[in-house]
């Protein structure tokens, strides 16, 4: 009985029917969206670095850090036979790395000089999914160039570069001697990784190897996913993803807090939003109510009918939510939004686009605090005003 009156009551005020849901919809949709996107915002940045960086882990040269440029000059050596191993059955592949200059028009810059095989496919810088070529094998087959260079957009928009261009390298070799080649930017490729984009080029190995004096050598090698540990690396130590990732691991442990931060804040503020739309909405009905006691429904039921009404106005809001909002979060969780700048700089463990992340928890969770709220605030103006003598409420005497 009460179901039916409810789906009247509801059919028969359209136009309040339709405010009260869109405006618990909307609520819904922000706190999705918001919530979403600072959850992925760390996540995607993790999954980026995995992808265009780390892939199943790595063998550090004893010596290095990545942190420290001032130990690439002591941070390479022949590579040990087990690690070579990997590479010659192509699941691992060798990095080596020195500090260099570069001097694009006129200017001097400092950079990280990388030689990788151009033939290798164990990570693709521009993101596993692009159906571009990958990066590094536009490094191949450049017999005619002097110093085949592979650079970040980034790199070439700070340093005013473009594919063609000409300029001078300069490095430290093995006997500590300054040396300069020109080098040719061969390709400008897009990644997602703001590490890899900007203050690093990429050469072929076998030219850093000659540049540098250093035959054979290299500073670490990568190896592919789901590879095991070797027993036996030599002196190199074994790096797998979970150690290199921790920086971002730690940065995302401690976000959890300001998370939740967030999430109470939107929560309050649509709290907010849902209280003042329903219960404006029920205090208009003073007359309605006052009418229904007058015909003999008891308080409860007057309040289990109001309490109804928000139940349904919970659920039309969910299916508003999917059907009108859902594409909206389909689409950003697909196509994220780009960053207009580089964050890393300013600490941010970040990737160059924000991807939103809905888990099962955040909707589940959402949800159903959206729906307490909306039952909250059907059931508290209504019992305020069954209390209320018949004769009152008819007259519109209602005191909130």
């Amino acid at each position: 009985m009460l179901f039916k009156i409810a789906i009247k009551n509801l059919i028969g005020a359209r136009l309040r029917t339709f405010l009260n849901v869109f405006v618990t919809s909307i609520s819904f949709f922000v706190i999705l969206f918001i919530s979403g996107m600072y959850d992925g915002m760390r996540q995607y940045a993790k999954q980026t670095t995995i992808d265009t960086e780390i892939a199943g882990g790595s063998y550090w040269h004893p010596n290095y850090d990545p942190l420290d440029p001032m130990s690439f000059e002591e941070s390479h050596s022949p590579i040990p036979d087990n690690v070579k191993d990997l590479i010659d059955s192509e699941e691992a592949f060798p990095i080596l790395v020195s500090q260099a200059s570069i001097y694009p028009n006129g200017r001097m810059m400092p950079v990280i000089m990388k030689g990788i095989p151009p033939e290798q496919s164990i990570i693709n810088m521009e993101g596993n999914n692009t159906d571009k070529v990958n990066p590094t094998k536009m490094l191949a087959n450049q017999d005619e160039i002097e110093i085949p260079v592979l650079i970040g957009s980034g790199m070439a928009e700070k340093a005013q570069l473009k594919e063609g261009d000409t300029f001078t390298i300069r490095w430290l070799d093995s006997e500590k001697t300054y040396d300069a080649m020109e080098g040719t930017v061969v390709h400008i490729m897009n990644t997602e990784n703001f590490k890899l984009d900007i203050g690093t080029i990429w050469i072929p190995i076998k030219t850093a190897q000659s540049m540098l004096e250093m035959e054979d050598e290299a500073t670490y090698v990568t190896y592919n996913k789901n590879i095991d540990q070797l027993k036996n690396s030599g002196d190199w130590l074994h790096r797998d993803v979970n150690y290199l990732i921790s920086d971002i691991e730690a940065a995302i442990e401690a976000d959890k807090p300001g998370n939740q931060i967030l999430f109470i804040i939107l929560l309050s503020l649509t709290a907010m939003g849902i209280f003042n739309a329903q219960v404006l909405s029920i205090f208009r009905r003073g007359r309605e109510i006052g009418t229904l006691m007058a015909l003999g429904m008891t308080r409860s039921r007057v309040v289990g009918l109001f309490t109804l009404e928000g139940a349904l106005n919970s659920f039309l809001a969910t299916v508003m939510t999917v059907i009108v909002f859902g594409p909206i979060l389909w689409y950003f969780g697909e196509k994220g939004i780009p960053l207009p700048m580089n964050y890393s700089e300013m600490g941010l463990m970040i990737a160059k686009r924000l991807i939103p992340i809905y888990s099962v928890g955040l909707i589940l969770t959402t949800t159903i605090l959206i729906a307490i709220i909306v039952l909250l605030v059907s059931y508290l103006p209504s019992r305020k005003i069954s209390k209320m003598k018949p004769t009152d409420a008819l007259r519109g005497k209602i005191t909130a």
